[in-house]
């Protein structure tokens, strides 16, 4: 497990959806030192994740008061690692929105879902499959 480093500030980062991604995201978030709300509308991942996660929810992250009761305005950011339901991520993203959350980034799983996001305003879409390929072939071949 890596370290972080002591000039590091802590972070409060919500991260919404808690599939092979969000599960990664959250739990090294949680290994270097931050402060993680992990947030799944599925009953059998919350539980799954209840031991390696001190903050997992299970909440239907598309209503913004439901992410207001789980403190979610007072995160500095906000993971929407939503990659299945495309209404799930759109909405997810404008419940934050309306939340105040100004540093958003999330999931994309495909090119029109990726532009939905950007035109949405998020901070950061990410192609989790198509970055880690672009980096793979990065290192095998030395650039």
């Amino acid at each position: 497990m890596a370290k972080r480093s002591k000039t590091a500030e802590k972070k409060n980062v919500a991260v919404i959806g808690l599939g092979r991604f969000g599960e990664a995201v959250a739990l090294r978030l949680v290994e270097l030192g931050h402060e993680v709300v992990g947030i799944d509308g599925n009953a059998e991942i919350v539980q799954k994740l209840a031991d390696d996660l001190p903050h997992v929810v299970q909440a239907d992250s598309t209503e913004a008061e439901a992410l207001r009761a789980l403190g979610v305005n007072e995160v500095d950011y906000a993971v929407v690692a939503i990659g299945a339901s495309l209404e799930g991520s759109v909405l997810s993203v404008l419940a934050l929105q309306e939340l105040g959350i100004k540093d958003i980034w999330a999931k994309a799983s495909t090119r029109q879902h990726g532009l939905i996001l950007t035109r949405l305003g998020v901070s950061k879409v990410v192609f989790p499959e198509a970055d880690m390929g672009h980096a793979l072939a990065e290192q095998l071949c030395g650039t």
